[in-house]
């Protein structure tokens, strides 16, 4: 059995370590989106769709391991059309991104001004001239304790930039091309609600769960990056609901 941890933007895959630290099992593998903390592959355009399919590559070179998936912000979206296309793939499955996979699923503003060609890149080389302190204060805002919000700050350069504006651009339509497939997922699963995520709407999010079949765990007083926030809640409703799949 393994536990595949996927993660989201603008992330790497050092944002699981705290979560790691506080789970009882060892069998664990965070997995690294191409361009996130490491190269981009040559003919990768860092689309949606690609990122699913690589994520369906990694799952099927563990052949013959049952797998426990999660995902976080956009790994917890390609988790959502993995389980859709793919559930035979996995033993559980959970995000806190399911309403990528909900038809009236609508992106908040920043998605949108880096769907937007110019501002979007403006935006990224805006950023990328803040000395790295100030950046980190950025994700301080959302929660993030500082040591963690300096190593995400840190870790958002020019390749990650491209792939997050190619990645948000091929989904603008998301909702609508996703969630006709997000429904009736036979393998068990956990829809996770931080109670304060400021990009996340629960009405939403609870349907998703509910026409997906799955479990909804709330998680009060965290927010966005919960998986920082408390890393030892965030285990707990983990391992929760593994067990009751058991």
């Amino acid at each position: 059995m393994t536990l595949v941890l996927v993660h989201g933007v603008p992330e790497t895959a050092a944002v699981w370590d705290p979560l790691r630290a506080a789970l009882s099992r060892q069998d664990v593998r965070a997995l690294r989106m191409p361009g996130f903390g490491c190269p981009r592959p040559d003919g990768f355009s860092a689309t949606k769709e690609e990122y699913v399919a690589w994520l369906a590559g990694e799952l099927e070179a563990m052949a013959g391991d049952e797998i426990d998936l999660v995902g976080h912000d956009w790994g917890g979206g390609l988790v959502v059309r993995l389980v859709s296309t793919r559930p035979d793939l996995v033993r559980t499955w959970a995000t806190d991104a399911a309403g990528l996979g909900h038809p009236a699923f609508e992106w908040h503003d920043l998605a949108r001004l880096w769907q937007t060609p110019g501002a979007g890149e403006e935006f990224f080389e805006q950023l990328l001239a803040t000395p790295l302190e100030e950046r980190a204060k950025g994700f301080e805002g959302f929660g993030v304790p500082f040591e963690h919000a300096l190593e995400i700050a840190a870790g958002v350069d020019q390749v990650m930039a491209a792939g997050i504006l190619a990645l948000y651009r091929s989904a603008v339509r998301v909702g609508e091309e996703w969630s006709p497939a997000f429904a009736d997922i036979p393998a068990p699963g956990l829809v996770i609600v931080p109670e304060g995520d400021a990009f996340l709407v629960r009405s939403v999010a609870e349907e998703s769960a509910a026409r997906a079949g799955a479990t909804v765990a709330e998680l009060p007083g965290l927010g966005h990056w919960w998986l920082l926030q408390d890393p030892a809640a965030g285990a707990a409703t983990l391992e929760e609901f593994w067990d009751s799949a058991r």
